[in-house]
């Protein structure tokens, strides 16, 4: 699905290890799904999971995309993610300056 008019967005996501957010943000900025993967690496997750309270250091991956990359966007990460449920969450962008915006969107249409 391709919009007309399509708006920056910021997805979420978290990796057990560095290497393993390294790999996936490298994977999807290749793949021209987002224009760029920032890793957050170690912070600390507390999570409800199979009837259990756990905690987890983790890496957090901060996907800028478009929206109308979403879908395959979501569906791809399904695939490459270590997780057998991994969090994808996506954030609107409000404001973004103009020159910032015009390159996330010229990265998502690049040539590879």
């Amino acid at each position: 699905m391709h919009e007309s008019n399509p708006q920056a967005r910021i997805v979420l996501t978290t990796e057990s290890t560095l290497d393993e957010a390294n790999n996936l943000g490298r994977t999807l900025v290749e793949e021209r799904l987002v224009a760029c993967a920032t890793l957050l690496p170690v912070v600390q997750s507390i999570y409800y999971w199979q009837d259990h309270i756990h905690s987890a250091p983790e890496t957090m991956v901060m996907l800028k995309t478009s929206s109308d990359k979403l879908e395959a966007l979501e569906k791809r990460l399904g695939e490459l993610h270590s997780y057998r449920i991994p969090e994808f969450l996506v954030l609107p962008v409000e404001h973004g300056s103009a020159a910032y915006l015009k390159w996330l969107f010229g990265a998502l249409t690049a040539a590879k």
